[in-house]
Parts: C-alpha cells; structure tokens; sequence
C-alpha cells in the first residue's frame, strides 16, 4: 500500500503552511485538545499534506485523516465525497465532523476519534 505523506509537491507544502497560519474556530478548538498526544497519548499533525491532499488533522499511526466542514463543504459535498474516497483507495480513513458540532460538543467529537481508533478508549 502506498504512503501518501512523504509525496507532497513544494506547492502543496506551502498550502499546508499557509493553512497551519489560518486555522478556523473550529479548527483551533480541536488542535487544542488533539496536540502534544493529549487524546490518549495519540499523536497528530494539523493541515498535513498527503499526496495531492491537505488533512485537516492526521494520525499517522491509525492512517486517519479528519476533516473539518463549514459552511462551505455543503456546496461541495461531491468534491468532498471524491476526496474521501481518493485517501481510502490509498488506505486512509476520514472522519468528517462538522464546525458545529465541535464548537458546540466538543466532548462527543473526542469520543468519535477515539472510536475511530483500533486502540481507542
């Protein structure tokens, strides 16, 4: 099976950063509680490049991406059906939460990782 992480282009790697510097509400939130292994010890990168792709948040040790939606994602729920399925076919698994429910339950969206994860409590 393919690993994508290492195979960004240099454009995309600038991409990644520039999205590092203009995080969403939502997306802060969680990198808070995703960072430093504080979701069980699990270590994550925010806007990580994979491939042709930027995850939003990505646990290398269980190859799960998890993508944050706004507002935006429901004009392009194609696009983003296409992506997720373009990062399974390469082995990953995509969690999508929504900007409101983590803002809002923040807790239960914690608990959807965890669940995601072969070894989550």
């Amino acid at each position: 099976m393919k690993h994508l992480e290492s195979r960004a282009s240099p454009a995309i790697r600038r991409r990644a950063k520039e999205l590092r510097q203009q995080m969403t509400p939502a997306e802060k939130a969680l990198w808070e509680r995703l960072r430093n292994r504080q979701l069980s010890g699990l270590k994550f990168r925010r806007q990580c490049p994979i491939g042709p792709y930027i995850a939003d948040f990505y646990c290398a040790q269980f190859r799960l991406v998890i993508e944050v939606d706004g507002g935006v994602h429901v004009a392009q729920a194609k696009a983003d059906e296409q992506r997720s399925q373009g990062l399974a076919d390469y082995g990953y698994r995509v969690l999508r939460v929504r900007n409101e429910e983590i803002l809002s339950d923040l807790e239960s969206v914690l608990c959807r990782i965890l669940a995601a994860c072969p070894t989550g409590e």
